[in-house]
């Protein structure tokens, strides 16, 4: 009775094995290529840091004066200033003045324009007003998330297209896809820090700072890269 029992668990293990030792996707034939895919777009929400001091005029004009007229010129060049304009930070300091003690409020926004036209308007508006407290804080896009999957889906397409053309080089015909990998590349550049000028326009990129004695001429923005690269391998038949 024992051997029995020892010869049915044999044979089911026997069996097991049997069904289970199909072929792992590496003893196939394969071909590995690589797809690519890469696109440059247009920042469509510029972040800017705007600080107004009652320090910077000199005590002409109080920051609540100031922030009037400025909210006048930003709806007056069509921006949203309930949507676009925030306070980010309310400060007041205080400063030592022959025989009195003086205290300079600051206030600081973040401002979003949609392109460049827009934001050179702000620029011209801001140097009359006095205000070149200004910085460019990062360049994002709207739709930045529609890209990246689009971006992704014309790699992995690009794949294809490649092992399909190995393929008929090989005399063989293309299977179905064994294994997929995203490199890591899939990024928004990083922006330098420098402003490219050339005849009649200057490049703004993350980090420029804008002064009232800035150049006048058309702006642009450096655009958003991104890219995404994937290994596939695919069956041959």
């Amino acid at each position: 009775m024992k051997k029995l029992i020892i010869v049915l668990l044999v044979s089911i293990s026997m069996v097991g094995f049997a069904q289970t030792g199909e072929k792992n996707f590496i003893d196939q034939n394969y071909i590995e290529v690589t797809g690519k895919s890469e696109l440059e777009i247009v920042p469509d929400l510029i972040y800017l840091r705007i600080v107004l001091s009652e320090r910077d005029n000199k005590g002409r004009l109080t920051i609540v004066e100031i922030e009037r007229v400025m909210l006048e010129k930003l709806a007056g060049i069509g921006i949203d200033v309930n949507a676009n304009l925030s306070l980010l930070n309310f400060a007041s300091t205080m400063r030592a003045l022959w025989l009195k003690t003086e205290v300079v409020l600051t206030k600081q926004y973040q401002l979003i324009v949609q392109d460049a036209k827009t934001l050179e308007k702000v620029f011209f508006e801001f140097q009359n007003l006095g205000i070149s407290n200004v910085s460019i804080v990062r360049f994002e896009h709207s739709k930045i998330e529609q890209y990246r999957q689009d971006v992704k889906v014309a790699a992995v397409k690009a794949a294809k297209e490649k092992a399909e053309l190995l393929a008929v080089a090989l005399g063989r015909k293309l299977g179905n896809a064994l294994y997929a990998q995203e490199a890591d590349v899939l990024n928004l550049n990083t922006m330098s820090n420098v402003v490219r000028k050339t005849p009649g326009r200057t490049v703004f990129s993350q980090d420029n700072y804008y002064s009232s004695s800035a150049e006048n001429s058309s702006i642009e923005f450096e655009k958003i890269k991104i890219e995404s690269t994937f290994l596939v391998r695919f069956g041959l038949e």
